[in-house]
């Protein structure tokens, strides 16, 4: 899923066997106790998943964030509602562990996802920027 859509197809691996960056990744995500990796299921087949990272912060009084990246959902399944249940979802992970804000980025060119998450509430406040090693 992360290697459907234009973007994702020029930086994902989608050759076999799995490149070992994924699986050194996967490993250190799993190990980590404020990061969080999901997937939905509908009848055992996997048609969205998305990573929640939490974050603790000095400003804001020590606030925590969540920070939600790599929501996919299958190509067959887009407008279905799914993707908003996730969404939800992973919003109601980080009040569970106290967050008092969540974040996501966006890639500017997807206008479509910046219309989905301003419909859920979010608000583009700042601008991100970052810096290819």
């Amino acid at each position: 899923m992360l290697a459907d859509d234009e973007l994702g197809a020029k930086r994902e691996d989608t050759r076999l066997p799995l490149n070992e960056g994924y699986v050194r990744a996967f490993e250190a995500i799993s190990q980590d106790p404020n990061q969080f990796l999901a997937v939905a299921e509908i009848e055992g087949k996997v048609v969205g998943c998305l990573q929640i990272s939490f974050i603790p912060g000095l400003s804001r009084i020590g606030l925590w964030r969540g920070q939600i990246e790599s929501v996919r959902v299958s190509r067959n399944c887009r407008g279905g509602g799914i993707g908003r249940k996730m969404i939800v979802w992973a919003i109601e992970q980080c009040r569970a562990r106290n967050c008092g804000a969540v974040q996501l980025t966006t890639d500017k060119s997807r206008l479509d996802a910046h219309r989905f998450y301003k419909s859920l509430g979010f608000v583009d406040s700042h601008e991100g920027m970052k810096l290819t090693l």
